[in-house]
């Protein structure tokens, strides 16, 4: 399986989002990363649905919608009507995890479950032959541009080992301080998916930069 690029448009200059989501598509990323913050569940606020709406009519890639917010369930299926291929959910906000997915699943759309760093990685595990990707976060959910937290790696692996001895094909998404120095670690330990926004969109060549994620089991 070959890794994939998810360009998180936190990290871009949303005075231009049209042309940034073009210099993401140009330079090879898999998807757009649509980080949606409450300033409840995570303390900072980001996009919403009129975004979302303004994004997917400039976009040719997927748009994986990230929900960092308060009962998830109230607000999925607006998400997916606004544009969003994937729905991405935190277990700690969810009251009902089995209702996101079912909604994500009615709606046509493909549904992962997301763990912030203290969150234990077998909670999610009685969802793993239900949903399509865990995303596990890297750095504390909120904020772009944050450090890599290293001992992530291990809950990484914990997850990859649990996958394929239930014979599953569940996507290992991570998200937070993915550069050229931590996606490798992240490959290596089962990681197929990377989110990245600021190591992206910060440089002038994201072309490069795309390719050494999608590199990074190589190194």
């Amino acid at each position: 399986m070959g890794i994939k690029v998810s360009a998180s448009i936190l990290g871009c200059d949303l005075a231009n989002l049209e042309s940034e989501i073009r210099r993401a598509e140009l330079a090879g990323a898999d998807c757009i990363h649509f980080d949606v913050m409450d300033g409840v569940f995570v303390n900072n606020i980001s996009f919403g649905l009129p975004v979302l709406k303004s994004a997917k009519k400039v976009s040719g890639l997927p748009i994986d919608v990230h929900l960092m917010i308060k009962d998830p369930e109230r607000y999925i299926e607006r998400f997916i009507d606004c544009g969003a291929d994937n729905i991405t959910f935190h277990l700690e906000a969810a009251h009902d995890p089995e209702q996101c997915i079912k909604i994500c699943k009615e709606k046509g759309a493909s549904v992962g479950i997301s763990v912030k760093p203290a969150t234990d990685i077998r909670a999610v595990y009685p969802y793993l032959d239900k949903i399509d990707m865990v995303l596990i976060m890297t750095v504390e959910p909120g904020f772009g541009g944050q450090g890599f937290i290293c001992e992530m790696i291990e809950k990484i692996k914990a997850l990859d080992e649990k996958i394929k001895e239930q014979g599953l094909s569940t996507v290992i998404q991570v998200d937070g301080g993915i550069n050229e120095k931590t996606a490798p670690q992240a490959v290596l330990s089962g990681a197929t998916n990377l989110v990245a926004g600021t190591y992206l969109f910060g440089s002038k060549d994201i072309s490069s930069r795309v390719k050494k994620l999608k590199e990074s089991a190589c190194r």
